[in-house]
């Protein structure tokens, strides 16, 4: 038999998820910040290793599945910050907070929530249900950096190093 994993990185592995190279600052911020127990993640767009991997507004140029799909790369992202955050060691993270989307979408466009579920969803896969589960926002907006259909930022508690 079998046991179950227990880390989040042996979920990942068992998910066989790999995580991207934590991505730089587009800009003049910090890709994360510790305040206390309290860790910070800067938006996260579709970027996976550097280069974009979905642009577009969603309910024009792409589509449901590309956006859940775009919404997994950019979560994938989050949890490499606070990986990087927490010294490699996701053990750290007592539990994910918050996690707030910003979805590029057409002004008609009304499925934020079910293409957030997915960045949600794979949260939950890595960290398991009581550490995952989280508050939770997802807006529509006219924009966003590089036309990525969607960008992800999270507060995770997390545990002294």
């Amino acid at each position: 038999m079998t046991q179950s994993p227990e880390t989040p990185e042996e979920r990942l592995k068992a998910l066989e998820i790999k995580l991207p190279e934590p991505a730089a600052a587009l800009a003049h911020y910090l890709p994360y910040s510790l305040a206390g127990n309290l860790l910070f993640i800067s938006g996260q767009i579709a970027i996976w290793e550097g280069a974009m991997q979905f642009e577009g507004k969603v309910g024009e140029s792409l589509g449901l599945v590309e956006a859940r799909q775009a919404a997994r790369v950019a979560v994938l992202n989050v949890i490499a910050q606070a990986k990087a955050a927490c010294g490699g060691n996701l053990s750290r993270v007592k539990r994910c907070v918050r996690l707030g989307g910003y979805l590029n979408a057409a002004p008609t466009y009304t499925d934020h929530s079910t293409v957030m579920d997915h960045a949600s969803d794979v949260l939950i896969q890595a960290f398991g249900k009581d550490i995952g589960q989280h508050a939770r926002f997802v807006v529509g907006v006219n924009s966003l950096p590089k036309n990525s259909p969607i960008e992800i930022e999270a507060i995770f508690e997390i545990a002294p190093d």
